[in-house]
Order: C-alpha cells, then sequence, then structure tokens
C-alpha cells in the first residue's frame, strides 16, 4: 500500500491508539511492522486471528502475557560467547516461564472444547524448557539477583559474610557504648569505601588507631575504621570478593547452557510477541466497539453504521456506507461542512484497517473489498489568492493516481475539480469519473457542482448521495443519504433567518428552470425517504411484538412437555427403587464371591466376565429416564467423534464403563474393564465423558469379615497436579489393599516425569507393594506403572 494514502488517512493514528494495549517489546515490534495488505488470504488470516482473540477476550479477559522485555539483544550476546547479567538472566527467564504458562492456558481451552482457527497454532510454535526456566527460577530472582540457592558454595560465602559483618559491627557497637564514645561526632556505624567506619571528631581521629577514609565537608569530623576491626574488614572484604567471583561463575554457566537452545528461545520470544500483538488487537477492537469484518472476494464493501475511529464516540454520527455490489461510484453532493470528506475518510481508513487485519468500528455483519491500492486526493480548499496553486496541486496528484489505477483500486476524490472556472471544473470532474470508470476501479467523490448530480443519475455503475441537512435547526446532520442528490438549501436558510419573500421568489426565477426542477426533485425525493423510514419504524415494531409473542408461546410449549415427562419421570423413579433395593442386594452377592475368589486363587473360580454379565441384567431391568436421555447426545457423540486411546466408553453388551487401551483391528479394541481386558467392537461402545475423579468408595462390613470395594483398578493422574496426584496415590493405594486386589494399574502419563518419580518413590517407600514396573508398550508403557501386592 503507497505511503501517501496511509499519511492522508491517518493509518499512523490508529496504529498508536493500538499499541496503548501492548505489553511486550516485540509486541511493540510487530505494530511497528504492520501496514494494510492486498493478499486476499493473508489478511483473511490476521483477520481470523483477531475473530479467536475476541472469543478468548469475551470468555476468559484476553490471553494472559505479561511484561515482557525484548530479549533478541541477549541471545545475540550469548552467540559471540558473552555472559549475561543476572537481570537479562531474570528477563530471558520470564519469557520460559511465560511459554510455559501460555500452553498451560491454551491446554485449558482445547479441553473445554472452545474452537479457535488460528491461535492453537501459534501455541504449538512455542517450545517449552521446562529444566533450563527451571534452573533460572532457581538462580535468579525476578529483579536478577541472584539467589543463595544457585550454589551451595555461595549460600556458604554468604553465610561467612553474614558472621563477619555481624564480627565488625560488635566491635563497632562496643565502642559507640563505652567511654571512647565522646571522641565521636555521632553514635552511628556508616561505611566509606565498602568498609565500616566510625565519625570521629577531627582532633580525635588519632584516639583510635587504624585508618581514616573519608572526612566531611566542613572538616571537623573523619570517617576512621578503627585498628580493632581492621582484619575483621579484611576477611568481610575477601568474602565479598568470592562472593562477586562465584556470581559470575555461575552467570557464566547459565549463559553457556542457554546456548544451545537460541534459536528456540528467539522463536518462543517471536510467538509471544505475535500473541500479544493478537491480543491487544481484541482490546483495541472493545475500545472502539469494534467487529471483525467479513471479507468479499468480488470487492463488495458495505459498513454498517460504521465510524470514523478517531473522532470520539459522543461526536461521531454512524453512516452505513455500501459500494461494490450494485455499483462501482459514489457522487456525493451538498454544502460544505456537512461531513462529506469524513464519509471518504471513514470509508478509506476503515477499508485500510481490516485489509491489515485489525478490527473496525461498525456494526456486525459489515464487509470489505480487499483492493491492490487504495489512492485519495484529500484537502482542505485555500484561499481565492491560492487558487491557481490549489487546483495545480489537486490537478498533479490526480494525474499521478490515473497513472497507477487498475480494476483493483480504490479511489476517494474530495471536491473533485475544484480550484478553477465552475464549468470547466465540472467538466473535467465528469471526464475523470468517466476514466476511472473506464478502468474498472471503485470511487467515492465529493464535490459541488450540480452537473454531477445529473452524472450520477445518468451513468450506469453509479448513484448519487448526499449529506443530510437540517434546515429548521440550520444545521447540519451529518447523514449519508445514498440515493438522494445533495440539493442547495439557500432560499429555506435565506427564508428562516428573514429575508423578505419578494427577493426570494425573484431569485427562484432568475435561476435556471432545470435547476429549480432538480430542487424539486430532490425535495420530494427526501419526502419520500423520511416518509418510508417511519413505515419501516413501524413495521419493525410490529415484527418486534410478533417475534415476542412467537418466544412467549415457544416457552408455554416447552412448559407443557416438560411437566409431562415430569409426571412420567415419577412413575419410572418410583419402579426404579424397586429394581434398585433387589440391586443392591445381588451387588453384596457378588462381592462376597468376589472376595472369596481372590483369597483363593483358584483357576476354577467364576470368570470376571461373568460378574459382568450379571451385573448388567440387574441393571437391565433398570428403566432411567435420565440414561435414555443421555443416549441420544451419546449417539450423536458416536457419530461426530472418533475413538482413541485413553477415552473412556460404555460397553453395551455388559452396560460398563471401560477404558480404551489399544486398537487391534479395523473397527476392534482391546478395552480394560475392571480388571479385566477385552476386545470390543466399535459398534457395541458408545462414548463418555471421563470421569472428574476416580471412584474409591468403600462399604466395611459390619461382621468384621474384611471389606467390599468398588475400587477401579487404574488410577489415572494425568492432568493432575503434583500435590493432588500424590494425596489420590496414597488413599487409592490403602482402598487398592482394603479391597483384596492383588495388582492395580497407575498412569501417570509421561510429561515432565515429576509425578512419574514422585509415583515410583512412594511406591518403593511403601511396605505393602511387592513389586511396581512400566507398563507393557501396548498399555501404555512408561506413561503407566503397574504395582503387584
Amino acid at each position: 500500500m503507497n505511503k501517501k494514502i496511509i499519511q492522508t488517512l491517518e493509518f499512523d493514528k490508529v496504529k498508536q491508539m493500538l499499541t496503548q494495549h501492548i505489553v511486550t517489546k516485540l509486541g511493540e515490534e510487530h505494530i511497528l511492522q504492520l501496514t494494510p495488505l492486498n493478499d486476499f488470504e493473508k489478511i483473511e488470516e490476521h483477520l481470523t486471528e483477531t475473530s479467536d482473540a475476541f472469543n478468548i477476550l469475551r470468555l476468559r479477559g484476553g490471553i494472559p502475557i505479561p511484561v515482557l522485555e525484548n530479549i533478541k539483544p541477549h541471545m545475540k550476546r550469548i552467540e559471540i560467547g558473552a555472559t549475561l547479567n543476572g537481570l537479562e538472566l531474570a528477563q530471558v527467564g520470564r519469557v520460559l516461564r511465560t511459554v510455559t504458562e501460555l500452553q498451560r492456558f491454551f491446554e485449558d481451552l482445547r479441553e473445554i472444547e472452545i474452537e479457535l482457527e488460528r491461535l492453537y497454532e501459534w501455541n504449538d510454535k512455542m517450545i517449552a524448557l521446562p529444566e533450563i526456566s527451571k534452573e533460572i527460577r532457581i538462580a535468579i530472582d525476578e529483579d536478577g539477583r541472584v539467589t543463595d540457592e544457585a550454589s551451595p558454595e555461595l549460600k556458604g560465602i554468604r553465610q561467612s559474610i553474614k558472621r563477619s559483618e555481624q564480627g565488625v559491627k560488635e566491635q563497632l557497637d562496643s565502642i559507640l557504648r563505652g567511654g571512647s564514645s565522646k571522641y565521636l561526632s555521632d553514635n552511628i556505624v556508616t561505611m566509606r569505601n565498602d568498609r565500616y567506619v566510625i565519625p570521629v571528631k577531627s582532633e580525635y581521629r588519632g584516639q583510635f588507631g587504624g585508618v581514616v577514609h573519608d572526612q566531611s565537608a566542613s572538616g571537623q569530623t573523619v570517617f576512621v575504621e578503627p585498628r580493632q576491626v581492621v582484619e575483621l574488614n579484611n576477611k568481610l572484604r575477601q568474602h565479598q570478593i568470592a562472593e562477586r567471583q562465584e556470581i559470575e561463575r555461575i552467570l557464566a554457566v547459565l549463559s553457556n547452557e542457554l546456548d544451545p537452545y537460541r534459536q528456540e528461545i528467539l522463536q518462543n520470544a517471536f510467538v509471544l510477541g505475535k500473541l500479544d500483538f493478537i491480543n491487544a488487537k481484541a482490546l483495541f477492537g472493545k475500545s472502539i466497539k469494534g467487529i471483525v469484518p467479513e471479507l468479499s472476494q468480488e470487492k463488495e464493501v458495505s459498513l454498517k453504521q460504521a465510524r470514523h475511529p478517531l473522532i470520539s464516540s459522543e461526536k461521531v454520527v454512524a453512516n452505513d456506507i455500501i459500494i461494490g455490489k450494485d455499483y462501482q461510484a459514489i457522487v456525493i453532493t451538498g454544502p460544505n461542512t456537512g461531513g462529506k470528506t469524513i464519509t471518504l475518510k471513514t470509508l478509506g481508513l476503515l477499508q485500510l484497517m481490516g485489509q491489515a487485519g485489525l478490527p473496525i468500528p461498525a456494526h456486525e455483519d459489515s464487509t470489505i473489498g480487499v483492493f491492490s491500492e487504495v489512492y485519495a486526493d484529500i484537502g482542505d480548499e485555500q484561499s481565492i489568492e491560492q487558487n491557481l496553486s490549489t487546483f495545480s496541486s489537486h490537478m498533479t496528484n490526480i494525474v499521478d493516481i490515473l497513472k497507477h489505477l487498475d480494476e483493483n483500486s480504490l479511489v476517494l476524490f474530495d471536491e473533485l475539480g475544484a480550484g478553477t472556472d465552475p464549468q470547466e471544473g465540472a467538466a473535467l470532474a465528469i471526464s475523470i469519473l468517466d476514466q476511472v470508470g473506464q478502468t474498472g476501479s471503485y470511487v467515492m467523490a465529493t464535490t459541488h457542482y450540480p452537473e454531477l448530480k445529473v452524472y450520477g443519475y445518468n451513468r450506469s455503475g453509479t448513484i448519487n448521495a448526499s449529506m443530510e441537512f437540517d434546515v429548521d435547526t440550520l444545521s447540519p446532520t451529518y447523514r449519508l443519504l445514498i440515493g438522494i442528490p445533495g440539493r442547495s438549501n439557500a432560499f429555506e436558510i435565506s427564508k428562516r433567518l428573514g429575508l423578505s419573500s419578494l427577493i426570494i421568489d425573484q431569485a427562484k426565477q432568475i435561476i435556471d428552470g432545470e435547476s429549480q426542477d432538480l430542487n424539486e426533485m430532490i425535495s420530494d425525493l427526501e419526502n419520500q425517504r423520511k416518509m418510508t423510514e417511519t413505515e419501516y419504524l413501524e413495521m419493525r415494531r410490529h415484527v418486534d411484538e410478533s417475534e415476542h409473542l412467537h418466544h412467549d408461546l415457544k416457552e408455554a410449549y416447552e412448559s407443557f412437555f416438560e411437566e409431562r415427562e415430569k409426571e412420567l419421570n415419577k412413575a419410572k423413579v418410583k419402579a426404579n427403587e424397586i429394581v434398585e433395593e433387589a440391586e443392591k442386594k445381588a451387588e453384596g452377592l457378588i462381592q462376597d464371591i468376589r472376595q472369596m475368589q481372590l483369597r483363593s486363587h483358584s483357576s476354577s473360580n467364576v470368570k470376571e466376565h461373568e460378574f459382568i454379565d450379571v451385573k448388567s441384567q440387574l441393571s437391565g431391568l433398570k428403566h432411567d429416564e435420565e440414561h435414555l436421555t443421555k443416549n441420544k447426545v451419546l449417539k450423536k457423540a458416536k457419530e461426530k467423534k472418533i475413538f482413541k486411546v485413553g477415552d473412556d466408553v460404555l460397553v453395551e453388551t455388559f452396560g460398563q464403563r471401560g477404558t480404551l487401551i489399544s486398537k487391534t483391528g479395523n473397527k476392534e479394541w482391546q478395552v480394560q474393564l475392571g480388571i479385566l481386558k477385552m476386545k470390543i467392537s466399535e459398534d457395541n461402545m458408545t462414548l463418555l465423558a471421563p470421569e472428574k475423579e476416580p471412584v474409591m468408595r468403600m462399604t466395611i462390613k459390619s461382621d468384621g469379615g474384611g471389606s467390599r470395594s468398588s475400587v477401579k483398578t487404574q488410577l489415572d493422574l494425568r492432568g493432575k497436579r503434583y500435590e493432588e496426584a500424590m494425596a489420590e496415590v496414597d488413599q487409592y493405594i490403602d482402598a487398592a489393599l482394603m479391597a483384596g486386589y492383588p495388582q492395580v494399574t497407575i498412569v501417570h502419563g509421561r510429561g515432565t516425569g515429576a509425578i512419574k518419580n514422585g509415583v515410583q518413590e512412594y511406591l518403593r517407600s511403601h511396605s505393602r507393594v511387592k513389586a511396581f514396573e512400566y507398563a507393557p508398550a501396548n498399555q501404555g508403557g512408561d506413561g503407566a506403572t503397574i504395582v503387584s501386592f
């Protein structure tokens, strides 16, 4: 896009408004590089990103990006072998931590199935470096200070420094409290040249021996390091030097560890800047009450209630601006100060903003085109003495525009043909518009010349427009009226201001009859427009009333069926209570048999699938209305979703919940049902939502004969925090032991390895655990641990 249009339409001021919402230095770089594009696909991608950011802003308050510095110079220094200081390392660490936090943020959005078309792709381009991030976080605090935990040596040195400082202060405090205090100017301990000293009256400077480091401006006080603390200060100084050397070593080690990951860190910084920029676009859109426009491949522009973004919301007047579908040229006529120029600038600036991927201040369903170039000849008219230079300047600009026009251009002419003889200017304006029309460009032009009203009426693909003027208040309303040419209001204004009717009538007789007829036609069109607008508002009121009545009827209809379903459900609940009572008794019997089977370990015992079959038959007696309702949803989900490893399913043959372990055939899966693994066809399975928490219900026999349990044989810790996961493992192992299970599976995933290591450390220390090992490759591999008791 040409630089002149950027300046003319003040696009840079829009960028300044956008910058107010940026929080990272790399985000600011994206704004500096922001310019309108003419590639349809690129513009569509950028607008889609803006739309995604709007969704996140609405649902989560925006993308949580903290203030981040530009770390590209830091990576450049590492590349040449330099050592970063503490503050620079802290800034790099903040970038790495932000990557981890944002990945977790987007993963949460994925889990609750928030649809984003582009931002998930940007998130996937970030590379987490948890080990490096952890080292920096431990060694460097937010302000860049090297912490005591950075190394055992540094911690020991700093402890020695504290002890030495304490010793020095104790010695000096004894002087302050002793009989020698009369030689002091003040009873304080201070520092000079990084050594502890006391203020001594100048005449007693030799009283304490030691070293004089400084004196006051008046010369009446000298700062003395007494002889008894010289050695202590020397030791303190040695420790401080050792501290500085250790800090330099730590910074060098951390800088060297960053070197192999320079490109990954730079990529992370770039993506964070991009996400900050995208988030800023959404915040900017919210501040201007903007929307993300649709893109038209046919270059059809339809801006509904468009507002100029640089005019305050209290003053700006919204207008519908439409061009490209039924007409390629709009000729706006009418007097000055009516808002013609602002309308031109609104069309041009909103088009530039949309082609830059920014939201625009307009109503929903607004559409923009994609133009290869936008040209404008916009400038305030100068005084009469400058008419020649004004006309020449405008014509020079127009000549340059006509040289570069093509069918994909949008042209904005303000006061076309102004600054010269009216007849010649009107003729030139018509010829220029004809030339633009032959090229196939889209054009909006403003003019004073009445001849162009006829031009707009007679030329195909061209339409007249005007800015509304309220004769009663003698002021413009700044509303754009497409289809109605502007008319002179001189007679009406003069009459309201008190000019004699005789003079006005004589003036009407003097003007050309065609001009008078044209003004009368325009007046009639305006009256018809106002009448149509009134009828539209009345019709809109009737439609609103009809919609309200339809809504009430719909609610009454739904309420009737809800009440009917409630009555049916009451009957079903009563029947279920009888079935549930019998089912509880049967469950107790099955649990007793299972306990005997586990104790005997005999191969002739009743098989697990036989228990499941019996239980499913008992459950089949129950007509659960909620289950029936959910089945419809599950059937739809079954049609839409694809089975994958780890999904929870309902095995319809047995009426049992299971977990998919691996695919064994075209439509066959190995499914974990309790402690039993079975091959099940997809046709006999329905996807279920994952359980939020593992079921661990215990029922203790009153006769002391052991425990019955409905504890699952598998515990899933994926997605849990470390402390929460370890608490669940502890509770689960106790429950599994009380249930008498010989073997269980703990699914911890791979991840960072923290939960996996924690689980195995716990199992290693548990006295009742006989053995544990990773699961086979087809059952999760090192993402799961099988525990034997």
